[in-house]
């Protein structure tokens, strides 16, 4: 089953990089009493990913903030190396960056993609969400290409 508007986020575990290595990091501890912008992509160095919807969030960080979000958290089916490195690459410093490595949440909130044909294994789909408190207030899953889920449209929603 999908999440919805009004569902709470599900428990679970990301990996971010720490100054040790990597490190969990609890749904509680990013959602709890936060106002979040969570955004996920496919995958970490893809073309529409690195070209478009991460530098989105790296250039509006600001902007979404202003507008009362704690947090801008971007979240990936990918190791927590290869997040760590490509927030790096990308200049994401001011977001959470968060690896999904065996897609444990991504399938809790129903939002796998089947990246097989690709190569890619399971993944997630490309959506965008803001999180108040742990209840998902908006959920803006792309079908095709990069709409719903940009830095743009979600500053414009907020």
């Amino acid at each position: 089953m999908t999440i919805k508007v009004g569902d709470k986020i599900p428990a679970g575990m990301f990996t971010i990089m720490g100054a040790e290595g990597p490190t969990g990091i609890s749904t509680s501890e990013i959602f709890e009493g936060k106002k979040v912008v969570l955004f996920a992509v496919p995958g970490a160095f893809t073309p529409t990913c690195s070209v478009s919807h991460l530098p989105g969030f790296v250039v509006h960080v600001d902007d979404i903030k202003a507008k009362g979000v704690d947090t801008v958290a971007c979240m990936s089916v990918n190791d927590v190396f290869v997040v760590d490195a490509w927030g790096k690459a990308s200049n994401a410093e001011h977001l959470l960056m968060l690896a999904d490595g065996n897609a444990d949440f991504t399938t809790a909130i129903g939002l796998t993609l089947d990246g097989s044909g690709f190569g890619m294994g399971t993944r997630s789909q490309r959506f965008a969400m803001v999180v108040d408190d742990g209840v998902v207030s908006l959920l803006n899953v792309d079908q095709a290409a990069l709409e719903g889920s940009s830095a743009e449209a979600i500053l414009a929603a907020l």
